[in-house]
């Protein structure tokens, strides 16, 4: 059957960038999954028609033009939010399909298979991964707190401090008529401080805070 390799190689690039494209779709992204497969299927039939090209042409320069057009899709999806860059993993996965499709229509099934795991693995993986970095980074805060000029309410703000999980480096205090602006250098994991910060908010004796 004429042909028969090649439509192999397009169901197989058709499957591949689906596997990819349903996560995307799964996650909402921009690239969703008939982008992807349509960049996985492309790329594959760009590299099969290049390699007709083996006699008469060279069709190193046609995986090049795949590589150059992909970086302009792929740029089109990364936009600023902010002072956030965003869409950096899709352009990044729309180029590892497009170098999926490229190994399918070159014929190299186990590099090709082999991407797309490791692709799927960052996908699902690693974001797992950076919560827990995210959850346990150690960040350094500076509180500065207006309350009643009171001794206990000091050794009472402290020991918020310690039952939010954080660990006070240093503290100074000074006193204004009837009131004190208390200061507490403290460090400890971002979820840590989030609860120090509801804490402090629904204690009643504590009039203004900063961080």
């Amino acid at each position: 059957m004429p042909y028969q390799e090649e439509m192999i190689k397009l169901l197989l690039s058709l499957i591949l960038g689906g596997l990819i494209g349903a996560e995307r779709e799964f996650h909402d992204k921009a690239a969703g999954l008939r982008t992807i497969i349509f960049i996985c299927t492309g790329a594959t039939l760009f590299t099969l028609v290049s390699t007709r090209f083996s006699e008469t042409g060279d069709p190193a320069r046609v995986a090049a033009q795949i590589v150059t057009g992909v970086g302009f899709l792929g740029a089109g999806a990364i936009l600023r939010d902010g002072a956030r860059i965003i869409g950096l993993t899709t352009a990044a996965t729309i180029w590892i399909t497009a170098a999926i499709g490229m190994a399918i229509g070159a014929g190299e099934y186990p590099l090709a298979v082999g991407g797309t795991a490791a692709a799927l693995l960052v996908l699902w993986v690693f974001p797992k991964i950076e919560q827990w970095l995210d959850h346990s980074r150690r960040e350094f805060r500076v509180y500065e707190l207006t309350c009643s000029a009171e001794h206990s309410n000091i050794q009472r703000i402290e020991k918020m401090f310690r039952d939010a999980g954080l660990h006070i480096r240093n503290d100074r205090y000074t006193r204004k008529g009837e009131e004190m602006v208390c200061v507490w250098e403290a460090s400890g994991a971002a979820h840590c401080h989030n609860k120090l910060v509801e804490m402090i908010f629904s204690d009643k004796d504590i009039h203004e805070f900063r961080f």
